[in-house]
């Protein structure tokens, strides 16, 4: 039993009043000069023991009509007695992440979820306060018919969403609700990979979940697409891996064509050479045929198609940066001469430019004055001797070591693309990248990690040459930040939707679009699914309600759920009783007059009298 207003409790103290009352009860009389007063007396004596059991009744009867009272104020709740609920603070969680769109039995998950949403929100009542919240950790609230006109719109989203996060904003909104009353209603497919994380301490407030067993479906989808390189030059490949039983039918397209067909089965990889004739940004899919989860039968990828970039090593870059150019021009992806300048930053004469530290400190001055002149806006300060370790969303620049770093000083917006001891070490703009350490084995480890030349590729193709630009792969709805100079993102529809500020939202549904400086595509974002939605597999319940707090119950059975789904399966006690404190209260009237004493001698049976 569990009580909505507890402190109500301290109300049943008033039982000892009548406890008191009975204990310090004397009593007072005159003296009478009466001979008929000893047969008074020989009565009373005879009756003292009926009276002494009629007092303490009469005690015991007040003293639990003031504890069942004080148990009413309370406002009692218990499992399996009264009628309705209190008011109540409820807020449902639907999980309509993609793996819900599936078809399973002829039916789509996420209508079979919706229905036992339904059932629970009509047991609410006016004074309860109702939300929905979906798995993308949007809001809806309002009365009962708000709510539920909200939940019959709910799509399933392209992604796996943000589950925990759902729960953990349900949580709060039913603790700043006010009401004594609070749960979170959660119905869910219990897809293993959308409740990998914790939804963190839910506190007091009770959980319950719906997770119904669903069938197995046979699963084809497409795990990987990518360009390789990202931007073609304009030859390349396109690659990518399919997940799925048995053989899997797989087609590439690229742009309005389909260049390639095949077959393929679980782990095996999609490896298809492309030279398209297109040039500029180019949007491409790997699709296999549809099945239960159209969600990931389809999977996008963006590339640039031009020629190969030209490029210039200068001297003072060293030998490391000569011998990358070597390796990216015998491999077709940069060619010789002009265009982009690889050097230090003391031999800097133009943008576009791969921009090095001085390995000489000497040289600083003679540094800053070419950077101005080229019009980057950073400047060098004194070299720092630091062993840091980079920090990058790069895969490929992640973990390298730095012994010597120039300090760096913006003059202008731009975007810091690593960094080494909390510190900006890898900086670019329109037209350049600037590090802050000399290509040197003395200064850094850059020169003799395995991803060197890759990345020298990369910042080639995205960054520096022409019309090129960075390619981001995001989940839908996904928070992105947006290149420096980028006024507009290019849908697939073709709207452009305005940049404000450094970040936007990526669009809901996958698909590639685009970044706009002007009339001119900065740059691609290209929108999947999370591969790990493919995977079907559904956590035991256990393991769900671990996920979910010490106060979470699972259960496949929705009438349990619906029935613990308002206050966890209590009900209000607070009439039952009100009624015990009646009844106690009448017998108590009935004892103080006597009435019960004759009516029990009413009930009694004649004696039968014997003949003489």
């Amino acid at each position: 039993m569990s009580f909505l207003s507890p402190w109500l409790l301290a109300l049943a103290t008033a039982a000892a009043v009548p406890l008191l009352l009975h204990l310090l009860r004397r009593r007072t009389g005159l003296p009478l000069s009466f001979p008929a007063v000893r047969y008074l007396r020989r009565a009373e004596k005879e009756h003292r023991r009926e009276m002494r059991m009629r007092n303490l009744l009469l005690m015991a009867l007040r003293v639990l009509a003031v504890i069942a009272l004080a148990l009413a104020a309370a406002r009692p709740l218990g499992p399996g007695f009264g009628t309705g609920h209190p008011p109540t603070a409820f807020a449902l969680v639907l999980d309509n992440s993609m793996s819900t769109a599936r078809v399973s039995a002829s039916h789509v998950v996420l209508d079979q979820l919706r229905e036992g949403a339904l059932a629970a929100l009509a047991e609410a009542g006016s004074g309860d306060r109702v939300w929905l919240v979906t798995a993308d950790a949007l809001v809806a609230g309002g009365s009962r018919a708000d709510v539920v006109a909200a939940l019959k719109r709910v799509e399933p989203l392209a992604g796996a969403g943000q589950l925990p996060a759902a729960v953990a904003r349900a949580a709060n909104l039913v603790r700043s609700a006010g009401l004594g009353a609070r749960q979170v209603a959660i119905v869910t497919d219990a897809q293993a990979s959308g409740w990998r994380m914790s939804a963190g301490d839910l506190g007091d407030v009770p959980v319950s979940v719906w997770a119904p067993v669903i069938g197995d479906v046979a699963n084809h989808a497409v795990r990987r697409a990518a360009p390789s390189p990202a931007h073609l030059t304009p030859r390349g490949r396109v690659e990518g891996t399919v997940s799925g039983p048995g053989a899997i039918n797989w087609r590439v397209e690229l742009g309005p064509r389909t260049v390639a067909r095949g077959t393929a089965k679980e782990g095996e990889a999609i490896d298809v050479p492309v030279a398209p004739p297109e040039r500029g940004w180019t949007a491409g899919w790997i699709k296999v045929d549809p099945d239960e989860l159209r969600g990931d039968d389809a999977r996008a990828f963006a590339t640039w198609v031009g020629d190969a970039p030209r490029l210039t090593v200068d001297a003072e870059a060293g030998p490391f940066a000569a011998g990358a150019v070597a390796a990216l021009v015998e491999a077709r992806r940069a060619e010789r001469g002009g265009g982009v300048q690889v050097t230090s930053a003391d031999a800097l004469r133009q943008r576009p430019a791969l921009i090095f530290a001085p390995r000489d400190p000497a040289r600083l001055g003679l540094a800053n004055r070419a950077l101005e002149r080229a019009g980057v806006p950073w400047r060098l300060g004194a070299p720092e001797r630091s062993g840091s370790t980079v920090r990058s969303l790069d895969p490929r620049l992640e973990g390298v070591r730095v012994t010597r770093r120039y300090a760096i000083t913006p003059l202008a917006a731009a975007e810091t693309l690593a960094t080494a001891g909390g510190a900006a070490w890898v900086v670019g703009g329109d037209g350049y990248v600037l590090v802050a350490s000399a290509l040197d084995t003395t200064d850094t480890e850059l020169p003799l990690a395995p991803a060197f030349a890759p990345w020298l590729g990369a910042l080639l193709g995205e960054r520096l040459a022409a019309d090129a630009g960075p390619v981001s792969e995001v989940a839908p709805s996904a928070v992105l930040r947006a290149p420096v100079g980028a006024t507009g993102l290019e849908l697939a529809d073709g709207r452009i939707l305005p940049v404000v500020g450094a970040r936007s939202i990526a669009p809901a549904r996958p698909g590639v679009s685009f970044w706009r400086r002007g009339d001119k595509r900065v740059g691609a974002v290209v929108v999947n699914p999370e591969s790990d939605e493919s995977d079907l597999a559904a956590l035991e319940p256990a393991m769900l309600a671990a996920r979910l707090g010490s106060r979470a119950a699972v259960t496949a059975d929705v009438a349990q759920w619906q029935h613990r789904a308002w206050t966890a399966g209590q009900r209000p006690l607070m009439g039952p009783f009100l009624v015990l404190a009646l009844l106690l209260l009448v017998a108590e009237l009935l004892v103080a007059r006597g009435d019960l004493a004759a009516l029990v001698r009413r009930a009694e049976p004649a004696p039968v009298r014997r003949a003489a």
